[in-house]
């Protein structure tokens, strides 16, 4: 999520993304938000007050199942016809994914070994 945004995740739960979005005093209607995928509008996201006082709205909107796919899918929440991007979610699945992570752990234990390795020729040089 980007700072200042005046939407907040809540939870991603059996495939619907959740947020909290904070209207501004001004603003009566709810707001009109979409969730976008690879540069594609795939969903409007229903908005219901959640307190009117705070001008708060609870928003939720579905995340295609056609969309779910091997590797890692990012999803962007934005106003409509706007292309500022008020809150973004990824989404990780397959096999291909554990051969990237696996890469990855790789990566950062080389790395981890090679600061430890550092560390105790300092600790030896100072002494």
């Amino acid at each position: 999520m980007l700072k200042s945004s005046p939407l907040a995740r809540k939870r991603i739960a059996n495939g619907v993304y959740e947020g909290v979005y904070k209207g501004q005093k001004t603003q009566v209607a709810a707001p009109a938000l979409t969730l976008s995928y690879m540069g594609e509008i795939i969903s409007d996201l229903s908005a219901e007050p959640l307190d009117a006082e705070e001008n708060t709205w609870i928003v939720r909107g579905n995340i295609p199942t056609q969309a779910i796919t091997d590797g890692i899918q990012t999803f962007l929440l934005c106003r409509a016809g706007e292309n500022t991007v008020l809150d973004s979610f990824s989404v990780v699945a397959g096999a291909s994914l554990d051969d990237d992570l696996r890469h990855e752990i790789n990566l950062l234990r080389a790395e981890l070994d090679m600061l430890k390795r550092a560390f105790r020729r300092h600790c030896v040089e100072t002494m």
